[in-house]
């Protein structure tokens, strides 16, 4: 793996977030469509990520990524700071899977000192039915908030 995935294509800032715990925030101005860092971590299969699952604390959780359908990224394992990285209902970033690789990327332009989030898109079975629910409460506070990190079905 090469020591430049760990390394973010644009100046960031790790802080404290008003949304959740720690959050990453904008160095300078990045432009829309901008890759901004590369979600990294140890890959691991469905089955190993769902075991690791069980284990961890929900914030934990929220660091397993799907890739696809046979890979998983656990951030917690030699991930870098787009673990931080916070959910949001109005996201300014978009997360874009390329040739393998998880990037967080710019939705629209952002300003220095604005915090960085993105849809998690989470999808867990039973949904916003499952009891398992409410381990994922959003508190991102946008306007059209749902409440939940987890995906609404269509």
């Amino acid at each position: 793996m090469s020591s430049n995935r760990n390394k973010p294509a644009v100046p960031l800032k790790l802080a404290t977030s008003p949304i959740h715990g720690m959050g990453v925030f904008a160095a300078s101005p990045i432009a829309r469509s901008t890759a901004i860092v590369e979600y990294t971590g140890r890959r691991m299969s469905h089955r190993e990520a769902d075991r690791r699952h069980a284990s961890l604390s929900p914030a934990d959780a929220t660091y397993l990524f799907v890739v696809d359908s046979t890979t998983v990224i656990d951030a917690t394992i030699g991930g870098n700071l787009a673990r931080f990285v916070n959910h949001s209902c109005a996201p300014n970033c978009v997360s874009v899977l390329r040739d393998g690789r998880v990037w967080l990327e710019a939705l629209r332009d952002i300003a220095p000192g604005e915090e960085l989030s993105y849809h998690y898109r989470l999808r867990i079975p039973g949904g916003l039915r499952s009891p398992e629910a409410e381990r994922y409460v959003c508190t991102c506070t946008a306007p059209d908030c749902t409440g939940s990190l987890i995906t609404r079905r269509r």
